[in-house]
Protein backbone atom coordinates (compact mmCIF):
# COMPACT_ATOMS: atom_id res chain seq x y z
CA UNK A 1 0.00 0.00 0.00
CA UNK A 2 1.46 3.52 -1.22
CA UNK A 3 1.98 5.72 2.18
CA UNK A 4 -0.39 8.97 1.69
CA UNK A 5 2.13 11.93 0.74
CA UNK A 6 2.63 14.15 3.79
CA UNK A 7 1.72 17.78 3.56
CA UNK A 8 4.70 19.62 4.37
CA UNK A 9 8.40 18.82 4.60
CA UNK A 10 9.74 21.83 5.99
CA UNK A 11 10.03 22.26 10.07
CA UNK A 12 11.01 24.87 12.58
CA UNK A 13 12.49 23.91 16.26
CA UNK A 14 12.25 26.08 18.89
CA UNK A 15 15.54 26.14 20.31
CA UNK A 16 16.11 30.01 21.70
CA UNK A 17 15.01 29.66 25.02
CA UNK A 18 17.19 29.85 27.90
CA UNK A 19 15.60 27.24 30.03
CA UNK A 20 15.81 28.74 33.35
CA UNK A 21 14.25 26.08 35.34
CA UNK A 22 17.02 23.71 34.01
CA UNK A 23 19.69 25.78 35.60
CA UNK A 24 22.72 25.06 36.48
CA UNK A 25 23.11 22.73 33.51
CA UNK A 26 21.65 25.46 31.23
CA UNK A 27 24.27 27.93 32.42
CA UNK A 28 26.94 26.60 29.92
CA UNK A 29 24.77 24.00 27.89
CA UNK A 30 22.11 25.54 25.53
CA UNK A 31 18.33 23.35 26.36
CA UNK A 32 18.35 21.16 23.32
CA UNK A 33 21.21 19.97 23.81
CA UNK A 34 20.84 18.00 27.33
CA UNK A 35 21.11 14.12 26.96
CA UNK A 36 17.56 12.35 27.28
CA UNK A 37 18.47 8.60 26.21
CA UNK A 38 22.13 8.96 25.23
CA UNK A 39 21.39 11.58 22.79
CA UNK A 40 20.63 15.67 22.94
CA UNK A 41 16.91 16.14 23.19
CA UNK A 42 16.91 17.95 19.74
CA UNK A 43 18.44 14.78 18.31
CA UNK A 44 14.97 12.91 19.46
CA UNK A 45 13.07 15.83 16.86
CA UNK A 46 15.78 15.53 13.83
CA UNK A 47 15.87 11.81 13.95
CA UNK A 48 12.15 11.82 14.02
CA UNK A 49 11.63 14.54 11.46
CA UNK A 50 13.62 12.79 9.26
CA UNK A 51 11.91 9.87 9.38
CA UNK A 52 8.43 11.34 8.72
CA UNK A 53 9.63 13.05 5.40
CA UNK A 54 10.50 16.57 6.44
CA UNK A 55 13.59 17.72 4.37
CA UNK A 56 14.80 20.97 5.93
CA UNK A 57 14.29 22.02 9.22
CA UNK A 58 14.83 26.37 10.73
CA UNK A 59 16.34 26.27 14.02
CA UNK A 60 16.10 29.79 16.01
CA UNK A 61 19.40 30.54 18.32
CA UNK A 62 19.45 32.85 21.19
CA UNK A 63 20.93 31.66 24.46
CA UNK A 64 24.04 29.45 23.84
CA UNK A 65 22.92 28.99 20.25
CA UNK A 66 26.38 28.92 18.49
CA UNK A 67 26.95 25.05 20.75
CA UNK A 68 23.76 23.90 18.86
CA UNK A 69 25.09 25.45 15.46
CA UNK A 70 28.58 23.49 15.55
CA UNK A 71 26.99 20.31 17.60
CA UNK A 72 24.24 20.17 14.14
CA UNK A 73 25.87 21.98 11.38
CA UNK A 74 23.99 21.73 8.20
CA UNK A 75 22.11 18.45 9.22
CA UNK A 76 23.41 16.53 6.42
CA UNK A 77 24.00 13.26 9.08
CA UNK A 78 20.47 13.87 10.41
CA UNK A 79 19.53 13.77 6.33
CA UNK A 80 18.39 16.64 7.07
CA UNK A 81 18.85 20.32 5.72
CA UNK A 82 19.36 22.61 8.51
CA UNK A 83 19.07 26.67 8.62
CA UNK A 84 19.45 28.59 11.43
CA UNK A 85 17.63 31.81 12.63
CA UNK A 86 19.62 33.87 14.73
CA UNK A 87 18.04 35.76 17.23
CA UNK A 88 21.17 37.43 19.21
CA UNK A 89 23.98 36.11 21.08
CA UNK A 90 22.19 36.39 24.75
CA UNK A 91 18.86 34.89 26.32
CA UNK A 92 17.35 38.41 26.12
CA UNK A 93 17.63 39.06 22.64
CA UNK A 94 15.56 35.91 22.12
CA UNK A 95 12.26 36.69 20.15
CA UNK A 96 9.60 34.62 21.94
CA UNK A 97 7.74 31.80 19.83
CA UNK A 98 5.71 34.25 17.34
CA UNK A 99 8.74 36.99 17.43
CA UNK A 100 11.12 33.93 16.69
CA UNK A 101 8.33 32.63 13.55
CA UNK A 102 8.28 35.83 11.79
CA UNK A 103 11.74 36.48 11.69
CA UNK A 104 12.33 33.23 10.01
CA UNK A 105 8.96 33.33 8.40
CA UNK A 106 10.57 33.43 4.55
CA UNK A 107 12.52 30.09 5.18
CA UNK A 108 9.48 28.72 6.00
CA UNK A 109 6.82 26.96 3.65
CA UNK A 110 2.83 27.07 4.20
CA UNK A 111 1.95 25.09 6.21
CA UNK A 112 4.91 24.47 8.04
CA UNK A 113 5.76 22.18 11.38
CA UNK A 114 6.22 23.60 14.78
CA UNK A 115 8.12 22.35 17.26
CA UNK A 116 8.85 22.91 20.78
CA UNK A 117 12.68 21.60 21.27
CA UNK A 118 11.76 20.86 25.03
CA UNK A 119 9.32 18.69 24.92
CA UNK A 120 9.46 14.73 23.81
CA UNK A 121 6.11 12.53 22.89
CA UNK A 122 5.16 9.21 21.20
CA UNK A 123 3.82 11.09 18.17
CA UNK A 124 4.03 9.33 14.49
CA UNK A 125 4.85 13.19 12.90
CA UNK A 126 3.96 11.14 9.61
CA UNK A 127 0.78 10.96 10.49
CA UNK A 128 -0.21 14.04 11.96
CA UNK A 129 1.55 15.85 8.98
CA UNK A 130 -0.98 13.94 6.83
CA UNK A 131 -3.69 16.08 8.57
CA UNK A 132 -6.13 17.77 6.77
CA UNK A 133 -5.80 21.54 7.58
CA UNK A 134 -9.19 23.17 6.87
CA UNK A 135 -8.83 25.90 4.05
CA UNK A 136 -9.95 28.36 6.57
CA UNK A 137 -7.82 27.26 9.14
CA UNK A 138 -4.36 28.96 9.86
CA UNK A 139 -3.01 26.48 12.40
CA UNK A 140 -3.84 22.92 13.66
CA UNK A 141 -2.67 22.18 16.96
CA UNK A 142 -1.76 18.68 18.60
CA UNK A 143 -3.25 19.06 22.55
CA UNK A 144 -2.67 16.47 25.25
CA UNK A 145 -4.51 16.23 28.80
CA UNK A 146 -3.54 18.27 31.10
CA UNK A 147 -0.22 17.51 33.14
CA UNK A 148 0.70 17.92 37.00
CA UNK A 149 2.35 21.12 36.48
CA UNK A 150 -0.55 22.45 34.06
CA UNK A 151 -3.74 21.54 35.39
CA UNK A 152 -5.52 23.99 34.04
CA UNK A 153 -5.34 23.54 30.39
CA UNK A 154 -5.11 26.40 27.61
CA UNK A 155 -8.31 25.57 25.08
CA UNK A 156 -11.15 23.15 24.79
CA UNK A 157 -11.47 21.19 21.45
CA UNK A 158 -15.11 21.36 19.55
CA UNK A 159 -15.86 19.14 16.62
CA UNK A 160 -12.35 19.35 15.42
CA UNK A 161 -12.14 22.98 16.44
CA UNK A 162 -10.12 24.57 18.91
CA UNK A 163 -11.74 26.75 21.22
CA UNK A 164 -10.86 29.18 24.14
CA UNK A 165 -14.00 27.99 26.17
CA UNK A 166 -15.11 25.11 27.30
CA UNK A 167 -15.52 22.45 30.39
CA UNK A 168 -12.81 20.00 29.25
CA UNK A 169 -9.35 22.11 28.86
CA UNK A 170 -6.20 20.42 26.81
CA UNK A 171 -2.48 21.73 27.09
CA UNK A 172 -1.39 22.49 23.72
CA UNK A 173 1.81 20.50 22.96
CA UNK A 174 4.33 22.80 21.61
CA UNK A 175 3.55 20.90 18.36
CA UNK A 176 1.90 22.31 15.49
CA UNK A 177 1.02 23.17 11.62
CA UNK A 178 0.78 26.41 10.74
CA UNK A 179 0.29 28.63 8.02
CA UNK A 180 2.42 31.44 6.92
CA UNK A 181 0.23 33.76 6.98
CA UNK A 182 -0.96 34.05 10.88
CA UNK A 183 2.56 35.87 11.10
CA UNK A 184 2.62 37.85 7.76
CA UNK A 185 1.25 40.85 8.97
CA UNK A 186 3.58 41.24 12.46
CA UNK A 187 5.32 43.74 12.74
CA UNK A 188 9.32 42.42 13.64
CA UNK A 189 10.25 41.98 17.44
CA UNK A 190 9.59 40.15 20.56
CA UNK A 191 6.03 38.46 20.41
CA UNK A 192 4.64 35.99 21.83
CA UNK A 193 2.66 33.04 20.58
CA UNK A 194 -0.45 32.92 22.91
CA UNK A 195 -2.49 36.13 22.09
CA UNK A 196 -2.07 35.46 18.13
CA UNK A 197 -3.30 32.12 18.81
CA UNK A 198 -6.61 32.98 20.87
CA UNK A 199 -7.48 35.19 18.44
CA UNK A 200 -7.47 33.33 15.26
CA UNK A 201 -9.39 30.93 17.70
CA UNK A 202 -12.11 33.23 18.56
CA UNK A 203 -11.86 33.84 14.55
CA UNK A 204 -12.70 30.03 13.89
CA UNK A 205 -9.64 29.58 12.29
CA UNK A 206 -8.01 27.11 14.47
CA UNK A 207 -7.92 23.06 14.58
CA UNK A 208 -6.49 20.84 16.78
CA UNK A 209 -6.37 17.33 17.93
CA UNK A 210 -6.26 15.22 21.14
CA UNK A 211 -2.92 12.94 21.42
CA UNK A 212 -3.72 10.41 23.94
CA UNK A 213 -0.18 8.69 23.91
CA UNK A 214 3.10 9.83 25.75
CA UNK A 215 4.09 13.52 25.87
CA UNK A 216 6.41 15.00 28.18
CA UNK A 217 7.60 18.94 28.30
CA UNK A 218 11.26 18.56 29.94
CA UNK A 219 11.28 22.31 31.03
CA UNK A 220 12.47 20.94 35.12
CA UNK A 221 15.51 19.22 36.69
CA UNK A 222 12.30 17.05 38.07
CA UNK A 223 10.80 16.72 34.79
CA UNK A 224 14.06 15.87 32.47
CA UNK A 225 14.81 13.08 35.40
CA UNK A 226 11.09 11.53 34.30
CA UNK A 227 12.31 12.16 30.73
CA UNK A 228 15.37 9.86 31.37
CA UNK A 229 13.57 7.67 33.39
CA UNK A 230 11.24 6.24 30.44
CA UNK A 231 14.18 6.20 28.09
CA UNK A 232 15.66 3.68 30.67
CA UNK A 233 12.39 1.89 30.65
CA UNK A 234 11.02 1.59 27.42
Amino acid sequence: MTEARTRTTTAMILAAGRGERLRPLTDHTPKPLIEVGGKPLIEHHLDRLAAAGIKRVVINLAHLGEQIRQHLGNGERFGLTIAYSVEGERAEQALETAGGIRQALNRLGSPFLLVNGDVLSDLDYADFLRSELPRDSLAHLLLVDNPPHHPTGDFSLAHGRVVNAGDKRLTYAGIGLFRRELFADLPPGRRALGPLLREAIDAGQVSGVRHQGDWLDVGTNERLAEARRRMTTD
